[in-house]
């Protein structure tokens, strides 16, 4: 009997179109899951069973009816930084806990209006903040390939989810590579898409300039078929593209001979673990051989990506947290007077890396300090992204590593916020730049952890990206591996 929690969306779609399967049974069977293996990977704050399975049983109803939406009767779950009408929302902190959204955030909307079903809230570090899942305010979410090691984060429940067969498919967030990084580490298939590609509006922010929602899935098609749901212009956002969003699964077909693919120097520096090196240099001639030219390339200022980056998003993360004050919304401890109630409230609310993050963002816009840190980050944003843009008259797509190493042990990291900081050092460019980044699985090492591939195209070009990953997976198997879940 096929197991229905390894069915692929493309897959699940045609059985239940055939009536092999109802979109009932799909559900229950990765309820199931979520059952069975959850208490160990812990990806989920919250499983939402019910709202599942009136949701399933309306989609089999529809079906009956002839209706065929793009998601109808597929389950999904959701990073818990998208807003949900009646669902608690917490952003994996504490000073949230007990928030329940009015309103739905446009991408969740558009997956409810597509046909989807939601399993649940998915854990996160606090905020967005981490790589590591270790800074959720409630638990750590454990990677599936082995539980001793991290799932990569922020977006780390988003993945280990997907990669642990308890949902089909889910949406995370990008800040700096929290979508791209812990797909990496628990081989899966993510998209960062551009910035402004799919809405923000009810996605709650940490770097409002950087943010992006996206899908985790276990292929690329996968991927474009969650993408063609949730992209395109949103009015409730400000910053959307007012453009609309090609048909992604309609962009998959055709080949790569001739394209040109980029290999940033920089970006195979000193510091990356020899496996991951040799696979996604493996991955490269891989695309040679199915008829891509590699092309040698440089990022001229490539070095100063970190510090940019960190300067300005945490000066944004400072200004868009100041609204957690335990006034209108979420928790609230009492204090003597109202200033006192805040600080209370702020100081038992937030975990420890936040409050780091909103410590150094207050002070690069404190007075005497915006213009020597915060300016300066943004005049250096502006050249890095001009670099991208010649980069992209040379060359179609930037190939190369996602993370410089895989998956790392508990508490390897965690003490050492320098070095959780360099594990997003391959992916903040795309951020800082507004470009959109795919992560493939392209191999393991040693240990038998995942490796990514991560493909950078220039703004708006998620279909040439994902038309790349297909051809890939067609041609090689990483994505089609499983971990063995105790």
């Amino acid at each position: 009997m096929t197991d229905l929690t390894r069915l692929t969306i493309s897959d699940a779609l045609r059985q239940m179109q055939s009536g092999e399967v109802s979109a009932l049974e799909l559900c229950q069977a990765h309820l199931q899951q979520i059952e069975r293996h959850d208490s160990s990977i812990r990806a989920f704050l919250k499983v939402t069973p019910e709202l599942a399975l009136e949701q399933a049983r309306a989609a089999d109803i529809a079906r009956a009816h002839g209706d065929e939406g793009p998601l109808l009767g597929v389950p999904l779950a959701l990073k818990d930084v998208l807003s949900t009408q009646g669902i608690e929302t917490t952003c994996g902190s504490r000073i949230l806990q007990g928030y329940v959204p009015l309103f739905d955030a446009t991408a969740v909307a558009r997956l409810k209006a597509a046909g989807a079903v939601l399993l649940g809230k998915l854990n996160m570090d606090e905020f967005a903040m981490g790589s590591s899942t270790e800074n959720s305010g409630y638990f750590p979410t454990r990677n599936p390939w082995n539980i001793q090691h991290v799932p990569g984060g922020s977006s780390g429940g988003s993945a280990a989810a997907v990669a642990a067969n308890m949902a089909i498919a889910s949406l995370g967030s990008d800040t700096g590579g929290s979508i791209r990084q812990p797909a990496s580490f628990c081989g899966i298939t993510a998209l960062k898409p551009s910035y402004g590609r799919v809405s923000r509006y009810g996605l709650i922010a940490y770097g409002s300039s950087f943010d992006q929602a996206g899908p985790f899935a276990r292929t690329v098609e996968d991927v474009a078929r969650v993408m063609s749901v949730i992209a395109g212009h949103d009015p409730l956002d400000s910053t959307s593209m007012p453009a609309p969003a090609p048909d992604y699964v309609a962009g998959l077909a055709g080949g790569i001979r001739g394209l040109k693919v980029g290999l940033p120097a920089e970006y195979f520096a000193e510091g990356l673990q020899p496996g991951v090196e040799g696979a996604v240099r493996a991955a490269a001639s891989e695309l040679e051989s199915l008829g891509a030219q590699l092309q040698e390339v440089s990022l001229r200022h490539a070095e100063y990506c970190l510090p940019a980056y960190y300067i300005i998003a945490m000066a944004e993360a400072s200004a868009n947290l100041a609204r957690y004050d335990g006034v209108r919304f979420g928790a609230r401890v009492e204090g003597s007077d109202l200033i006192d109630s805040y600080k209370k409230t702020r100081g038992a609310g937030f975990g420890e890396e936040v409050k780091r993050r909103i410590m150094l963002g207050t002070y690069t816009l404190s007075a005497g300090y915006y213009d020597a840190y915060y300016g300066k980050a943004q005049a250096v944003r502006r050249l890095i992204r001009r670099d991208f843009d010649e980069l992209f008259k040379q060359v179609d797509v930037l190939l190369a590593p996602v993370a410089p190493t895989t998956a790392f042990r508990f508490g390897e990291v965690l003490d050492d916020p320098l070095r959780m900081i360099l594990a997003d050092a391959l992916t903040i460019s795309a951020n800082l730049a507004g470009l959109c980044g795919l992560s493939l699985p392209c191999g393991f090492d040693e240990a038998g952890l995942p490796i990514g591939l991560q493909l950078l195209g220039a703004p708006f070009d998620e279909a040439r990206l994902l038309r790349i990953g297909r051809v890939y997976q067609d041609a090689t198997d990483w994505h089609l591996r499983s971990p063995e879940l105790s």
